[in-house]
């Protein structure tokens, strides 16, 4: 089955730039399209890779004869991240132009690089919206199985995504030393799983992982920085540190959330909701990585009533909007209880529920209702602020 060639929403910068994203998410294939004719340097080639380890004096040395303004791709830089220090002096020096493609910004920073220090943008590749699959865009597929490009494309999204999980664990993870204990990590990940679209215990999450909360917290920030997961933070209003709610865990993409703890059948009815949640997450940063959308995102939740919350919290400048998600084709006026509860909030302009059914509506109170494809298109048109 060939590959899916699908336009994406990652528009060429002008100037050097760092491109991040989950493996397989469809960096290289972007590159050859969009820089057809730079230098390459793939650091997957294992010969190039230990040359370059071994004298990275010489990445300097192939490029001697590059014009200013020449591109030059470096796929998988967080492999060698020593090259950045020619990189810089290229950039300074050459006038050269760099895209630096990477599945990890982790070992860029434990290496004490400053990720060039501003003269490179940073960029993240998100895997498909349904404004780029089009009429491929399938909810339920998606749901289930997630939309990396890999995934996508295979025959057998199933087995694919086992062997995806595997493949993380051992490349991404043992191959660069990330974790001094691999099981300890394998034992996480399954749990981890399981908070997708939820607030974080990390009490919980060490004691059923069997390592200490230190280590829980080192391996939340390793699902980060290798960008297979996001911590969304609570929208908190003057209050004290001691005060401070936890952040809410999402996976980037909802068929890895399935596959870390081994459930790839068709989603339940109570799975449905956190995946909706965090699929609608995915396209609203996917598609801020090229429009203002907005400045900050949060979810809420006042003090006074835990159950009461509203999923996502746009900021942009002084004015919100708020989202809530609800994986209902019906409507009732209790799913909109957080978003009646938020509604003095000071700059709040819009009140969404995205939901599973068909019909579009607006409440006396100003409270709209949007079927998921209409989210999906007034998010991708840059509407979603009035």
């Amino acid at each position: 089955m060939d590959t899916p060639l699908y336009g994406r929403l990652t528009g060429l910068p002008r100037q050097s730039f760092f491109l991040l994203g989950l493996r397989g998410v469809g960096k290289s294939t972007w590159a050859h399209a969009n820089l057809a004719r730079a230098h390459w340097v793939d650091l997957l080639d294992e010969r190039r890779f230990h040359e370059l380890l071994a004298d990275p004096a010489t990445f300097a040395l192939e490029l001697t004869e590059l014009r200013k303004g020449r591109w030059v791709v470096v796929d998988e830089i967080q492999r060698i991240p020593a090259l950045l220090n020619e990189v810089h002096r290229l950039i300074e020096t050459r006038g050269l132009r760099f895209a630096l493609l990477g599945s990890s910004a982790r070992k860029l920073k434990s290496a004490g690089t400053n990720l060039l220090a501003g003269r490179a943008l940073r960029k993240v590749m998100h895997p498909l919206t349904p404004a780029e699959m089009g009429n491929d865009f399938d909810l339920a597929r998606v749901l289930r199985f997630g939309s990396i490009p890999l995934i996508v494309s295979s025959p057998e999204p199933r087995a694919t995504l086992e062997s995806y999980v595997q493949l993380y664990l051992r490349e991404e993870i043992r191959a660069e030393a990330l974790v001094r204990n691999l099981p300890g990590f394998a034992r996480f990940l399954p749990i981890a799983g399981l908070f997708h679209g939820q607030v974080l215990n990390v009490a919980s999450l060490a004691r059923d992982a069997g390592v200490a909360r230190t280590t829980v917290g080192g391996y939340l920030e390793i699902l980060e920085d290798t960008l297979m997961a996001f911590r969304l933070p609570a929208y908190e209003a003057k209050l004290r540190v001691r005060e401070r709610k936890h952040p809410k865990l999402y996976w980037t993409d909802c068929g890895v959330a399935r596959a870390v703890k081994r459930q790839l059948d068709p989603p339940t009815t109570e799975e449905r909701g956190s995946l909706l949640e965090g699929l609608v997450l995915h396209v609203l940063r996917a598609h801020a990585e090229e429009a203002r959308l907005f400045d900050e995102i949060f979810y809420w939740s006042p003090g006074h009533a835990q159950r009461l919350e509203v999923d996502f919290l746009l900021r942009r400048g002084r004015r919100f909007v708020a989202i809530e998600v609800k994986s209902r084709e019906r409507y009732s006026a209790e799913l909109l209880s957080g978003l009646r509860a938020i509604a003095d909030l000071p700059g709040l302009v819009r009140r969404v529920m995205v939901h599973t059914g068909a019909r579009s509506l607006k409440t006396e109170d100003g409270i709209e209702a949007w079927p998921v494809a209409r989210f999906m298109k007034e998010t991708a048109a840059g509407k979603l602020w009035p």
